[in-house]
């Protein structure tokens, strides 16, 4: 793993949170974005080098809306930037940690993903991110 990707903050309302998180740190959202196939609305702040990604629910059943229902609102995982997805999929599986996808997923922000199981890392989602390169 190269670097901390991301933080992943569960929000209720994005709206609401962007304008919190402008005001936090002085910044629009650099990307907004819809991922269907995980039932969510992001948008991404950067923050010095760092990435703050807010996630809301789409839909009732969506992970989001499950965690926030379970949780409230907040760090909902932290993903790590990796140079090659499937094979650190592979190495870590090795190690013991339960991969949740089998194959890489795309992601928000240009990237391949995959989850590790928080009942393997302390409670924390784990979220590996690759960039998928233009073709």
């Amino acid at each position: 793993m190269n670097k901390i990707e991301h933080l992943g903050i569960a929000v209720k309302d994005l709206a609401a949170s962007n304008a919190l998180f402008e005001k936090l740190l002085g910044v629009a959202p650099y990307k907004m974005e819809e991922v269907e196939s995980e039932g969510v609305r992001t948008s991404f702040f950067l923050s010095g080098p760092n990435k703050i990604e807010l996630l809301e629910a789409t839909h009732d059943n969506s992970p989001i809306a499950k965690f926030l229902e379970k949780k409230g609102e907040g760090i909902h995982h932290i993903a790590f930037d990796v140079d090659d997805i499937v094979a650190e999929m592979a190495r870590l599986k090795g190690e013991g940690f339960t991969v949740l996808n089998e194959t890489p997923k795309k992601g928000a922000d240009n990237k391949l993903v995959a989850f590790l199981h928080p009942k393997g890392t302390n409670g924390v989602l784990v979220e590996l991110c690759q960039s998928i390169t233009p073709e």
